[in-house]
């Protein structure tokens, strides 16, 4: 025996109205990932002495060193400072993308939309 709907329950229409709402939200997240990638991010490292800026689509777009850090005795440290400045810039990013999805998304985590 099949169970049957009462008539006009309308199952159709509430998995439509899903479907937009799912579409509209990926739209949503298209677009702030576009607005993140034009973003351009940027730190500092080492009191300040290293500076690394970034785009949000992660492309390296300066490294500014103040001239008291620049000491051939010390090259090690400044590589050091350079790769901490790059993976803390890398993090920002990061944060600010999940941030903005999970503002969009409602904190669902549906695979596939980003």
């Amino acid at each position: 025996m099949k169970a049957r709907l009462p008539q006009g329950y309308g199952a159709g229409q509430n998995m439509n109205a899903m479907i937009k709402q799912a579409q509209k939200m990926q739209e949503k997240m298209e677009q702030a990932q576009e607005e993140i990638k034009q973003k351009e991010f940027s730190t500092t490292v080492g009191g300040g002495v290293v500076e690394i800026v970034m785009t949000g689509d992660k492309v390296l777009k300066a490294v500014n060193l103040k001239p008291e850090v620049v000491d051939p005795e010390a090259i090690e440290d400044l590589q050091d400072l350079i790769i901490s400045g790059v993976n803390e810039v890398l993090r920002t990013i990061e944060a600010e993308n999940e941030a903005r999805m999970n503002e969009i998304s409602g904190g669902l985590n549906i695979p596939g939309l980003f």
